[in-house]
């Protein structure tokens, strides 16, 4: 039995763990605690937690606790995931997994050091949708891959959205724009290298806007990640080929609708996927992860490998990177 203790009461812990566990009877959200206490016993109540602690300290230290679920400010996550990996707690950690690649070095040797499991909660890694992606991708029905273009838009209008601040490891790149990134990096198993990257800039140093363009072999890249009070939802993910072309729609999180399309020298074919949650999908590899010692795909490696591209293109952004004093 996994047995998470929760680090905060964020919005994004009911979908991407409460309710999985809910579902799992091989794991369970057993303690949280938040900043504010009060908010942390209305959020253990409405979601049947049994114990709310004093501070983030006691969860990691909890005997009943195995695991720990970080959903943080980004800023938090370094010295969080290495104090619960310390405590000998496996951790789930959300994305981006650190300020920059340096942290991630940092968290990474303190798992392996431990042997223990670090997951980068990218959820969408491991639903049928994406595996399916990357099976047509690597079958060759495409013929010879000349692009692919990665985007998600998510309108982010509140001044006082951590997403909004530099020093929580704000930036649309470190919450929007790392998925394009991530779906590039996992649709290939190849590092792209940025050739060059352009932002629109709101409060200081945090990019609202950034696009970047990138090489792969011969392939050219294209990756958007966009927080403007003007974005339109969307998360798209197409692939060119010399003989076909591969479309996805909602990437993220086909249990709200997604489509693929795949045209093949003029032949077009559509397919739609199962409504069960990218999150529950991430559980049961977690999970799997534990208990049996299989692989994933979002382990500490990965994260590294990600932290360095991210950091990449604020550098070729002309931006800092997050973690930094300025």
């Amino acid at each position: 039995m996994i047995r998470f203790g929760a680090l905060g009461a964020a919005k994004i812990s009911p979908a991407a763990l409460i309710y999985p566990c809910m579902n799992e009877s091989d794991a369970q959200v057993v303690a949280i605690a938040a900043r504010d206490r009060a908010r942390a016993e209305r959020f253990a109540e409405a979601h049947h937690i049994r114990t709310v602690c004093e501070g983030y300290d006691e969860v990691v230290r909890r005997g009943d606790v195995n695991a720990v679920y970080n959903p943080l400010p980004i800023s938090a996550h370094h010295e969080w995931t290495i104090k619960a990996l310390k405590a000998g707690k496996h951790v789930l950690c959300e994305k981006s997994l650190s300020c920059n690649a340096e942290e991630a070095e940092e968290m990474n040797a303190v798992a392996k050091e431990k042997g223990l499991v670090l997951m980068d909660a990218f959820h969408y890694r491991y639903h049928p949708l994406f595996n399916r992606v990357r099976g047509i991708y690597r079958s060759g029905i495409l013929g010879t891959i000349q692009s692919i273009e990665a985007s998600f838009q998510v309108p982010v209008t509140g001044s006082d959205d951590i997403r909004m601040n530099y020093e929580t490891g704000g930036g649309v790149t470190m919450d929007i724009g790392c998925y394009p990134i991530s779906w590039v990096r996992h649709l290939t198993d190849q590092e792209p290298v940025v050739v060059s990257a352009r932002a629109e800039v709101g409060p200081p140093n945090v990019d609202l806007l950034l696009e970047a363009e990138m090489k792969l072999d011969d392939i050219e890249v294209r990756t958007s990640g966009d927080m403007r009070p003007s974005a339109r939802f969307n998360a798209k993910l197409k692939v060119t080929g010399d003989v076909g072309i591969l479309s996805v729609n909602n990437v993220i999180a086909p249990q709200f609708g997604s489509e693929l399309d795949l045209n093949v020298n003029g032949e077009v074919t559509k397919e739609t996927f199962d409504r069960r949650p990218t999150y529950a999908y991430q559980l049961d590899a977690f999970i799997a992860a534990v208990e049996h010692g299989e692989s994933i795909a979002t382990n500490g490696d990965d994260a590294v490998k990600q932290m360095r591209l991210i950091d990449s293109c604020y550098d070729a952004a002309s931006l800092p990177r997050r973690g930094l004093r300025t």
